[in-house]
């Protein structure tokens, strides 16, 4: 199952990025990125491991479902064990026990959210009144944000800490990856435009701030495996400002003439406009380096994405819908507890390759569920991210064989054919 050459070192003479095969007319495409300890095949699902794991499941395991590289967060690895700690076991896959190659996000996404009291969900419905100071119901703010950083109090035990573009950055450092992002304020779709147009420009600065101490802090440890630096695209529904921001990126550079690497697509998004927002972010930004889209795995929203030229994705969503005992299928997702898999001696979808499918029925999951056992937890999560993650190197197989319009038909003809 693993991606072919996915850990083989990286030839120091290749480019960082190249495209070895385009959609017709599209700006989608099939490439590799290349890091220190290892190629990455776009495009390409990472699978999200916050805390230096992938809930419920082995890093040797996620390897052999086919994994190309994992993600974790800042914000939590700095709260706990610390970036000192992570430093010093050899950064974030020597600590985990992960060969490939690591993404870190910045923390934004968590300080702010988390902050406002949605957790992990942000107000995206732009039917609500719009509003700046968005806090969850009942919840108090544990974060607020000023043009230098973000002053917030930790959900672990209400401590008081701050982020700034240089920590964020000094910690991303500390944890290792070979893949970090700047740090940038997250904002939502009832924000107003006013202070939409405000977050733009602040993330800007952040950036511009992120790229000096990401090239002090690169040649001040010479030695250390290089990590390359994504900026953030910030914009929400608004095509002038997503544009103008990803303009705005494109400009930054630093002492040495050199800006970023890759870039992220993050904020809040429609689902209906995912494809028309990333679009107007890839036609702005440089064919020769990726971009990240933040935070999906729907079959549709892949499809579209990947069509209109985002080369990497992360999402939490595979792990935590199968820890509530809902699994991916050809034909579309459905929850096994329900009744009718009591006595369904069948996998989880004939289609698929992994070990559960491969050892265990729908009858048996039902049963660990019901019976609360950690093992229903595993056994999904490895199904579920094995599918997205096989999804995704088929759409990545159909790019270059030119056959990416039919598998596209294919699949989401059968997912959401219910």
């Amino acid at each position: 199952m693993a991606a072919p050459n996915s850990s083989a070192p990286k030839d120091s003479s290749a480019p960082f990025f190249s495209i070895d095969a385009e959609l017709p007319d599209r700006p989608g495409r099939a490439g590799v990125i290349r890091t220190a300890r290892g190629d990455i095949h776009t495009p390409a699902f990472i699978p999200v491991g916050t805390q230096a794991t992938v809930k419920a499941v082995l890093p040797e395991i996620m390897k052999s479902l086919g994994a190309q590289a994992i993600l974790a967060n800042a914000y939590h690895l700095y709260l706990q064990p610390g970036p000192d700690i992570v430093d010093e076991a050899g950064g974030l896959g020597a600590f985990m026990n992960w060969p490939g190659p690591t993404f870190t996000d910045s923390g934004g996404f968590q300080v702010l959210s988390l902050g406002a009291g949605f957790r992990k969900v942000l107000a995206m419905d732009t039917k609500r009144v719009q509003a700046d100071d968005i806090i969850a119901e009942g919840k108090e703010r544990l974060a607020n944000v000023d043009d230098d950083g973000v002053t917030f109090r930790s959900h672990l035990d209400g401590s008081t800490h701050r982020f700034t573009p240089e920590s964020s950055i000094r910690i991303q450092h500390q944890l290792g990856a070979d893949i970090i992002f700047a740090f940038d304020e997250l904002t939502t779709l009832v924000n107003t435009r006013g202070y939409q147009e405000q977050s733009v420009q602040r993330t800007h600065d952040w950036a511009v701030r992120c790229v000096i101490e990401h090239r002090r802090l690169t040649a001040a440890a010479p030695d250390r495996p290089k990590q390359a630096l994504f900026g953030v695209v910030q914009g929400a529904q608004y095509e002038d400002l997503r544009r103008a921001a990803a303009r705005g990126l494109t400009k930054i550079v630093g002492e040495d003439g050199v800006g970023f690497d890759g870039y992220g697509i993050g904020g809040a998004l429609e689902k209906q406009n995912l494809a028309t927002i990333v679009g107007w972010v890839t036609s702005e930004l440089p064919e020769d380096k990726p971009r990240h889209l933040l935070g999906i795995s729907e079959p549709d929203d892949l499809f579209d994405a990947i069509a209109a030229g985002a080369d990497t994705f992360d999402c939490v969503s595979p792990s935590r819908v199968a820890r509530n005992a809902a699994v991916y299928s050809a034909t579309g997702r459905f929850n096994i507890t329900n009744a009718r898999y009591r006595r369904d001696f069948t996998p989880i979808d004939a289609d698929c390759d992994c070990y559960t499918c491969e050892n265990y029925t729908r009858a048996y999951l039902h049963h660990l569920f019901k019976a609360k056992e950690i093992l229903s937890a595993t056994l999904c999560t490895i199904h579920n991210e094995r599918f997205v993650i096989r999804m995704v190197d088929k759409i990545r197989a159909a790019i270059r064989t030119g056959e990416f319009d039919e598998l596209r038909a294919e699949v989401l003809g059968r997912y959401y054919s219910t």
